[in-house]
């Protein structure tokens, strides 16, 4: 199956790089080799390799600057998609696509189902549904995935940037309601992995069958305060950092630019009965990923 990857210096795919099966015919790219604010660029990609599957693991992902350069955004996480999709239909590829949970606006109090109505409450949020649909009408073979707090230990993420406060002050306040689930990288691409080999047969067949959004993400919803806590007592230098307690705060201590939706929790019964995919443990997601950097 010759594959096409968006995004290959991201998290997402980096984990996606490292998990490609040898007999895949696979095209890993990133900016500059494509430029995904360009429709020319991806067009000319698309062309000059006739993926029989495109997945598309980059995004504008900079909540708060999505505010301050909302058509960069919007060019890179609404328009790209649809030209993927295009082009896509065009060379009949199917498209894996993935989102995010901040298509909704979190104020539901319990996790979020396929069938809910999104409401994005910020610019990156608002510019990745519109990349959905943009997908979902130029293509009749896509599959989005939408998913929450993706993380790779060693980079800038979340468990990075708690670590790196841990070993400089002695207070941290993290905040306790924001709600969702933490999903790391190395599960999403693994799962995703196991929906592409029941794909091997006939990538657009088989995604023209299964097309249409899906919930996967880390289970269960957890506070970014709990999941704070988690990655703590993973330390692998724990002797070393200056935190000496860590405190509970709302959110609105630490005002931003982009209003941030507190509980966005996915339901994902449907990806697990469809595709026949495990759960996405968060804690056993977490304990893995820092084993694979100790």
């Amino acid at each position: 199956m010759r594959v096409l990857l968006f995004g290959s210096g991201g998290q997402l795919g980096s984990a996606w790089r490292a998990l490609f099966p040898e007999h895949w015919d696979t095209v890993s790219l990133d900016y500059p080799d494509v430029d995904l604010a360009d429709p020319d660029s991806i067009k000319s990609v698309i062309s000059n390799t006739r993926p029989q599957l495109i997945i598309n693991a980059a995004a504008y992902t900079a909540v708060d600057r999505a505010e301050q350069e909302p058509e960069l955004a919007e060019r890179i996480n609404t328009r790209a998609p649809g030209v993927i999709g295009s082009c896509a239909e065009g060379i009949h590829a199917a498209v894996l696509h993935y989102s995010t949970d901040y298509v909704f606006n979190g104020r539901k109090g319990h996790p979020y189902a396929e069938t809910d109505t999104p409401d994005p409450l910020n610019v990156y949020g608002r510019t990745k549904l519109e990349g959905e649909n943009r997908l979902a009408e130029t293509s009749e073979a896509a599959i989005t995935l939408r998913t929450s707090w993706v993380y790779t230990p060693g980079g800038s993420s979340f468990p990075d940037k708690v670590l790196q406060w841990a070993h400089r002050q002695e207070i941290l306040q993290i905040v306790e309601d924001q709600i969702s689930g933490p999903t790391s990288a190395w599960d999403l691409a693994r799962s995703s992995l196991r929906i592409l080999e029941q794909a091997e047969g006939g990538p657009y067949e088989f995604f023209h069958t299964h097309k249409g959004i899906y919930h996967l993400a880390g289970e269960p919803v957890v506070s970014r305060y709990e999941w704070a806590q988690a990655v703590l007592a993973l330390d692998p230098d724990k002797e070393n950092r200056l935190c000496k307690e860590v405190r509970p705060v709302l959110t609105g201590v630490f005002p931003a630019p982009a209003e941030r939706p507190l509980f966005t929790g996915l339901d994902c019964p449907l990806v697990r009965e469809t595709f026949g995919l495990p759960v996405l443990d968060w804690e056993q997601g977490l304990n893995e990923a820092f084993a694979r950097i100790v």
